[in-house]
């Protein structure tokens, strides 16, 4: 297979940056698109080129880290799939493939396809955390959950916090990221300590680091890689509400 590469070259977040176009041929079916990255920079760096910055870590859709912004749409354009998870045989040969990174106020590059998400963090920080006793773990038993709240958090838990939601929405939205989050915390007994505090002060958090508002389009939840809800985004919404009206 031969691919036409579009690749966005960006030196840091004050550089203009652009598109540069590459060759890549003999590319095998059976690679995935970040192995398909690797070779590109192997190349590159054998010719005396600087090779593409791109992030990635697990290769395992676990970690969501491989960010790609391909052919306009987040992660590419299987649904429920990262990036290191794409394999080259979805694409045609001849195909003209156009890779950019996330494009977020919240999200500066850092250098060509990387980004800095450590706004993610920050929110998290804000209020992402439960109030334990330290110790000995507890049985698993020890604290009965209803089965439906166990399986909407755990759904909510799914969440790896690579930003394509953020990524798909208009506005820059981390709605989705930050709902699943709350989520999974206060669908839990363990969380309830936090349940008011953690609703505003993450919203507070996500405010401040330049996020945009949400306005229900859905692209979130379309684009996102482990397909979480937007009816998460709803019971933010709820959860936020009491809490303000209690504080």
């Amino acid at each position: 297979m031969n691919l036409t590469l579009k690749v966005w070259r960006q030196r840091n977040a004050n550089d203009k940056g652009g598109f540069v176009t590459y060759k890549v041929n003999d590319v095998s079916t059976d690679m995935s698109f970040l192995e398909m990255f690797d070779v590109l920079n192997e190349k590159l760096i054998n010719s005396g080129e600087e090779p593409i910055a791109f992030d990635h870590d697990c290769r395992e859709g676990i970690c969501g880290m491989c960010s790609m912004y391909i052919n306009g749409r987040p992660h590419g354009p299987l649904k429920g799939t990262t990036t290191c998870q794409l394999h080259m045989r979805h694409f045609h040969d001849g195909e003209t493939i156009t890779v950019e990174p996330w494009r977020a106020k919240a999200f500066p590059v850092i250098k060509d396809l990387v980004v800095d998400r450590s706004s993610f963090d920050r929110i998290m920080r804000a209020g992402g955390y439960v109030s334990v006793n330290t110790g000995n773990a507890p049985d698993a038993n020890s604290i009965p959950i209803p089965k439906h709240d166990a399986e909407e958090a755990f759904d909510a838990a799914a969440c790896i916090g690579c930003g394509a939601c953020v990524a798909a929405c208009k506005n820059g939205s981390a709605m989705l990221f930050v709902s699943a989050k709350v989520a999974q915390l206060s669908l839990l007994p363990q969380g309830k300590p936090e349940r008011e505090t953690r609703a505003i002060n993450m919203m507070d958090a996500m405010d401040e680091e330049g996020f945009g508002h949400c306005t229900n389009t859905n692209a979130c939840e379309a684009e996102c890689p482990k397909n979480i809800s937007v009816a998460n985004i709803a019971r933010l919404n709820k959860e936020y509400l009491l809490a303000t009206l209690k504080k």
